[in-house]
């Protein structure tokens, strides 16, 4: 053997393994959601949703994206000033605060965490449960999580959830007041729900108040920068990489993500799960945003939804963005 050649190969084995790793390169976010809207933008798939009038008065044509990192760059393209009612989005920001307030073992026995396999407003799955509602991101349990945050009145209890979400988007938030009122018209399968919660004892105050603040927090208007920058709350381990508060107990925050990932989606939250790998949430009014823990979360509006109530170009966009940055949780690095 020659001995100069081996020990040379052992030479360049011994930098080869002890070599220091090399950080990967930050992805082109900037790039990247470009693409994405450049791809997507022309999809006609999907209805706007229409059973409450408001929102049938908003364009499908409507399309934003923004992405929001842990250390606090916003990107961004669209339609991006262009603000839509949170919707189902607003019960992750409401969970986060009964989880602050009572911890995650109290959530998990009073408002759960199962898939329900049902509709996001179904009643069957109540009845099938005998009243548990599975998990405060369907309806029913989300009018039981508005009862259960620790308040002195109504005022209060709303006041609370209020300045919880402007928070969380480092913002000052409206109610879109025509959105609430179309609503509170039209929410009589709500407030059947809460009705038949409390018949089972799972609804923790009032109602009808609870029923009036739940639609109230559904109704208030957000952009995509204020959504991701809520999402990116998530992202940094409870503390918002905007205005540094720490809105929600670090140890808390898995938890809340489990929730997103059991029901973010409602009856298409399994499949999600399984083709892109990352808790996410939508709402009826176009709104989706999904967080990559320790990196970022991306917000879209695109009003046009599927059958199970999801935004048809964000669940499109998103999955691109996370398949190209190697999001999913699942993945092995």
């Amino acid at each position: 053997m020659n001995v100069k050649l081996f020990g040379s190969a052992i030479i360049i084995a011994s930098l080869y393994f002890n070599a220091p790793v090399l950080a990967q390169p930050a992805p082109d976010y900037a790039a990247l959601i470009e693409q994405a809207h450049q791809k997507f933008k022309s999809n006609a798939d999907g209805k706007v949703a229409d059973y409450i009038p408001a929102l049938a008065t908003y364009s499908p044509a409507n399309f934003a994206i923004t992405l929001a990192t842990v250390d606090g760059k916003i990107y961004q393209t669209g339609d991006v000033k262009k603000a839509f009612p949170m919707e189902s989005l607003s019960k992750v920001f409401t969970l986060a605060l009964a989880m602050e307030q009572h911890g995650p073992h109290v959530v998990l026995e009073k408002l759960g965490a199962n898939a329900t396999g049902l509709p996001f407003n179904s009643g069957l799955a109540v009845e099938l449960t005998k009243g548990a509602p599975e998990n405060p991101l369907v309806n029913a349990g989300a009018i039981s999580t508005v009862s259960l945050i620790d308040a002195k009145d109504k005022t209060d209890r709303w006041n609370k959830i209020l300045n919880n979400l402007n928070a969380w988007a480092d913002a000052t938030l409206t109610v879109n007041e025509p959105v609430f009122t179309s609503e509170m018209e039209t929410n009589q399968h709500n407030q059947a729900l809460a009705a038949l919660m409390a018949s089972y004892g799972s609804l923790y105050g009032d109602t009808d108040e609870a029923v009036e603040i739940y639609t109230r927090q559904c109704s208030v208007d957000v952009t995509v920068e204020q959504l991701a920058k809520m999402g990116a709350v998530l992202a940094n381990n409870g503390k918002s990489p905007f205005n540094g508060k720490q809105l929600l107990n670090a140890r808390y925050v898995p938890q809340v993500l489990a929730e997103m990932a059991i029901a973010g989606l409602y009856d298409g939250s399994g499949k999600w799960l399984y083709t892109v790998g990352i808790p996410a949430k939508s709402g009826v009014g176009g709104g989706m945003v999904a967080v990559v823990p320790g990196r970022y979360a991306i917000a879209v509006y695109s009003p046009p939804l599927d059958e199970a109530g999801n935004s048809v170009r964000a669940q499109q966009t998103i999955h691109y963005v996370a398949n190209a940055t190697q999001a999913n949780l699942f993945m092995t690095r």
